[in-house]
């Protein structure tokens, strides 16, 4: 490898909006970001559904579906 050609890579610590940090590496240094695998709803499961403007009942009565049953155990 050719030296003095790569980056600073120095630790950092990545600050999200629910409150968790997390410490890495990074060449742009400390940030906050709005949101992390510890609150979107996808990885902790808590995914809700937001319909303001009816839509997905249209489609359920444009296709005639019923609501999903749950699963039997």
């Amino acid at each position: 490898m050719k030296p003095d050609i790569h980056p600073v890579y120095p630790f950092a610590t990545i600050q999200c909006a629910c409150g968790a940090a997390y410490e890495m590496r990074s060449t742009r240094g400390a940030y906050h970001i709005e949101i992390c695998s510890a609150c979107h709803p996808f990885f902790t499961g808590k995914q809700k559904l937001l319909d303001t403007e009816g839509r997905v009942d249209r489609f359920n009565r444009k296709y005639k579906r019923a609501p999903a049953a749950a699963p039997k155990a």
